[in-house]
Formats: structure tokens, C-alpha cells, sequence
């Protein structure tokens, strides 16, 4: 699968702040790829040092192949498009008058706004005179995608696209990103709403305070939270030394008398290397979690976003 974005231990400090801290991420071609973390936790720095808007303090990435310090970084940054907080769109000019603008700086035939007004479900702005000022979020949003498809990218990065939208906008917005995924288009999408981020991502990176925690697939992830193993015990630092030994390849939390076990687990394996060792074991409970619940354990917080 051809790399889309790769960076490598990417790092970006304020005075004595390390708002992204050594960050390896992975995007292929055809991902739509979950970035999730809470407020402050350095999804909208990372964004801006891929697209160029700051410089990191250390580390690297590549886009499309090409390092971020060669002279070709910007002809990748062409095949991408942004849309960092808010869509950069004049609200006292009409749909069709911010395209030709976008048109302008792109050097692209105005032949293009119709196609791109009809991508996104907006083609009956394309003779309407209101100015974006009177349109919902949710179109404001749409048109903004619009002028990021007049570039024809390869690369889409969305900043909270749905931070805002009621529920018929959110499900445009979820639709518009399946559609232009399904004709190759790939996708970084920040946000917070998990559950709706839940229905289009592919492949998640989860950030947390500057650190990308884990990076897994959609199917994985659907995989951990369809099993999670609670074990109370007399002794639970005993208890999480045993399964941590034992189970290196599985994420175990601590909780207030023993641990959790994300993900599926031979349960006749753990009770057997905990015997093993003469741990007394107080309760075991198997069930499920939802994504909120899984990420809640490995940020080890409260979710503020």
C-alpha cells in the first residue's frame, strides 16, 4: 500500500510547552484515518506543521514520499488539501462568487464550480445570489469542501469537520466523506465525536498531551472492544505484574482493586498463569466497551474534548 503521510518522531515546543511530542503516524493510500484526542492534545498542531502553516522543532515527516525539508515539498503539499479549524470562506460573497475566487488562486478554469457544487450536494447554489453569511453550518462546511476539490487532491485533512452541525448536517458531512473516499480519496479527519467518527474512520491515532498513544485499524479496534477481562485480586500489583509478563501483547489498565484486559483474551490462559503464582483472584468479569469507553482507558482520563 503507497504511503500517504509518515512522520517520525515529530516534534513541536512552545517556550517550555511540548504541544507535540515525538508523534509517529502512518497513512496510506484509501485510509480514513480517525485522529482522535482531547482538547489541547496536539491534533490541530499536528495538522499544522503536515500542512506547513508552522515548523516543527524536531523530527520529520513525508508526504507522498517526499521529506518535509526537500525542495519538492511543496509540489506534495499541492496534492493535498485543508480545511485547519474553519473553512476559509467570505460570507458576504455567494457560493458561486468564493469558488471563482479559490478558482483564481488556483489557476483553474471556472468550468470546474458546477462539478464540485454537485460533489457536494450545494449544485443549487450555483445561480443563488445569498451570500454564505446566510447559509447553515453544514453548508458552510459543504462549500468549504468545494474549494479544497478545485485543487483535485489526493489528500484530505479535515479539522473537526463536524464540531458544530446539527444531526442532518453531520450526516451529509459523513456521506460527502464515504463518497470521495470510495473514488480514492484519502482522508485525515480530527475529532472528538466518537461515535460518529466511529461510522466513516478506518484507521484511528489516538493523541494524547502531545504523544500518539496507538495507532489501529477499524477492525482491530472493533476487535478489542468487543472483549474486556476485569480481575480483582488481593494482591493487584502482583496481579498486573503476572498479566503484563505474561500477555506483553495486550493493553492492561489498572483499576481500583486489579486490572483490565482490553481486547480478546483466552480467559483458561489468565487464569491459569495467575494460579500459577498464587495470586488470589476476587472476581473476573467479561464485557463489552463502546469506543468512548476504550478511549477513555487509554488517554486515563476524562474526555474534554
Amino acid at each position: 500500500m503507497e504511503s500517504i503521510l509518515t512522520t517520525c518522531q515529530l516534534k513541536k515546543k512552545y517556550k517550555n510547552f511540548m504541544a507535540v511530542d515525538g508523534v509517529d503516524m502512518h497513512i496510506e493510500r484509501g485510509d480514513i484515518y480517525g485522529f482522535v484526542g482531547e482538547n489541547g492534545s496536539g491534533k490541530t498542531t499536528v495538522i499544522r506543521l503536515i500542512t506547513g502553516l508552522i515548523f516543527p522543532h524536531s523530527g520529520s515527516f513525508k508526504l507522498f514520499g517526499v521529506e518535509n525539508t526537500d525542495a519538492e515539498i511543496g509540489k506534495a503539499r499541492a496534492r493535498i488539501g485543508a480545511i485547519v479549524e474553519s473553512p476559509s470562506i467570505y460570507l458576504n460573497m455567494s457560493a458561486y462568487d468564493n469558488l471563482k475566487q479559490q478558482c483564481l488562486l488556483l489557476n483553474k478554469n471556472e468550468d470546474r464550480i458546477l462539478p464540485v457544487l454537485t460533489d457536494v450536494g450545494l449544485e443549487a447554489l450555483y445561480s443563488d445570489k445569498r451570500t454564505a453569511g446566510n447559509f447553515s453550518l453544514g453548508m458552510r462546511q459543504r462549500l468549504g469542501i468545494a474549494m479544497v476539490l478545485l485543487g483535485d487532491p489526493e489528500f484530505i485533512i479535515l479539522d473537526e469537520p463536524m464540531n458544530g452541525l446539527d444531526p442532518a448536517g453531520i450526516v451529509e458531512i459523513r456521506e460527502l466523506i464515504l463518497r470521495l473516499n470510495r473514488r480514492g480519496i484519502t482522508f485525515l479527519i480530527s475529532s472528538h465525536i466518537l461515535t460518529e467518527l466511529s461510522l466513516v474512520a478506518t484507521k484511528y491515532g489516538i493523541i494524547s498531551k502531545g504523544r500518539l498513544i496507538k495507532e489501529i485499524s477499524a477492525e482491530q479496534l472493533r476487535q478489542e472492544c468487543e472483549k474486556n477481562t476485569m480481575l480483582d485480586a488481593t494482591d493487584p500489583a502482583a496481579l498486573k505484574e503476572c498479566i503484563c509478563r505474561t500477555f506483553p501483547d495486550h493493553t492492561v489498565k489498572d483499576t481500583p482493586c486489579g486490572v483490565r484486559i482490553l481486547g480478546d483474551i483466552d480467559l483458561n490462559s489468565v487464569l491459569k498463569a495467575v494460579l500459577a503464582e498464587n495470586i488470589t483472584l476476587l472476581s473476573v468479569n467479561c464485557s463489552q466497551v463502546s469506543f468512548e469507553e476504550y478511549y477513555l482507558s487509554m488517554i486515563g482520563g476524562k474526555h474534554n474534548a
